[in-house]
């Protein structure tokens, strides 16, 4: 029996695609590849995914404990502010603590002295499609930039977070960065051990050139003598994740609008954030709709899409790549039913994970 919709479909042969290309990138470079939870956190995948990386890393105390908990390996503590409440919690579920600021380093460091500290450094440079996401953004909060701050804190640091990269697909990008940074930070780089170039370069597209990211990233490491990290999320999980939705209605205003038992801003939130469309696959054929949502929010809408067929109620529409940045940000808008969670096993099964009821959505507020 299908299952019903709406729902978050993982597919495990995808996944392998990916990850044999982390895989890759790992052995070529020497680089370690850890999660980032911020960008895909649905654990019941980890057993998957952690053999093929080196561990985990965070933006909050709840991510932190997740990633020690279900994917193992090293477990890199990141968040932009610590609070008094939190950190000791934070440092005994990691294995290195990076802090956004020298004030954060010098406020909690004697803390965490037992491990390897780093610090988020902000080189004024970046590769982001939106401002929204650019880490180098004017008045930016996240990293230092000083120098002189920076190296108030080199006689207890021992590695560096560099995070300027958002869905960047070109590796002349990313060299042209990695050059900034050696000009501006080189003699830094002498001194570290370690240093992370955070998430957001999409090195599993289908055209990335691979093993030119993997000599980049080996020659920056033998110069300089330490060990490179990245951050992948988004890049381990593109292509691999579908929403599925059913028709529940069709309606005529100039356009036809089919209204489906989702909505945007719960359930694919980043295209309302990013004024992005869904995608559909072909997106091919005569019959032309609009794609809405069922809440009460005007422009709840997936984008305009054409079909081979007519739609009609009862239908199916998978839209594409909704697993980085989009099950993770899920919600209860307007009440609407939570997408349950099913994985495609590589032998073409699906197992129905987890399902969201009344009694969650109740518990998510009070």
């Amino acid at each position: 029996m299908p299952l019903a919709t709406p729902y978050y479909l993982i597919d495990e042969n995808l996944l392998e695609a990916n990850l044999a290309k982390v895989d890759r990138l790992r052995a070529l470079s020497g680089a370690k590849c850890v999660m980032a939870l911020k960008a895909f956190s649905t654990w019941s995948t980890f057993a998957q995914l952690a053999p093929h990386m080196d561990g985990s890393t965070s933006s909050s105390l709840n991510e932190v404990k997740l990633g020690r908990e279900k994917f193992g390996g090293e477990t890199h503590a990141y968040s932009v502010a610590w609070s008094d409440a939190e950190i000791d919690e934070a440092i005994a579920n990691a294995d290195k603590v990076i802090f956004n600021s020298v004030s954060q380093f010098e406020r909690y460091a004697a803390k965490a002295a037992h491990l390897p500290l780093g610090i988020r450094v902000n080189p004024g440079v970046s590769h982001s499609h939106f401002d929204l996401a650019d880490p180098a953004r004017p008045f930016s909060r996240l990293g230092e930039r000083d120098l002189a701050r920076i190296e108030s804190v080199m006689d207890r640091a021992s590695g560096f977070m560099i995070h300027c990269n958002c869905e960047n697909d070109s590796f002349e990008s990313f060299a042209t960065l990695l050059d900034r940074f050696e000009e501006k930070l080189g003699a830094f780089f002498e001194r570290i051990d370690w240093i992370s170039f955070g998430g957001g370069v999409h090195f599993t597209g289908a055209s990335y050139p691979l093993e030119k990211l993997a000599a980049r990233l080996k020659a920056f490491s033998e110069r300089y003598r330490l060990q490179v990290y990245l951050e992948p999320g988004d890049a381990v999980v593109t292509g691999t994740t579908t929403l599925e939705v059913s028709v529940l209605d069709i309606v005529e205003n100039d356009k036809q609008i089919a209204i489906v038992d989702s909505a945007v801003e719960a359930h694919m939130l980043d295209l309302l954030v990013y004024r992005e469309n869904a995608s559909v696959a072909p997106d091919s054929g005569p019959h032309r709709y609009v794609i809405a949502g069922k809440s009460c929010l005007a422009g709840d809408v997936f984008g305009e899409f054409s079909f081979e067929a007519p739609l009609r109620i009862g239908d199916r529409v998978s839209f594409l790549n909704a697993g980085g940045y989009t099950m993770v940000k899920k919600n209860w808008f307007n009440g609407v039913a939570m997408p349950s969670i099913a994985i495609r096993r590589k032998d073409g099964s699906v197992d129905l994970i987890r399902e969201f009821g009344y009694t969650d959505y109740v518990a998510s507020l009070s």
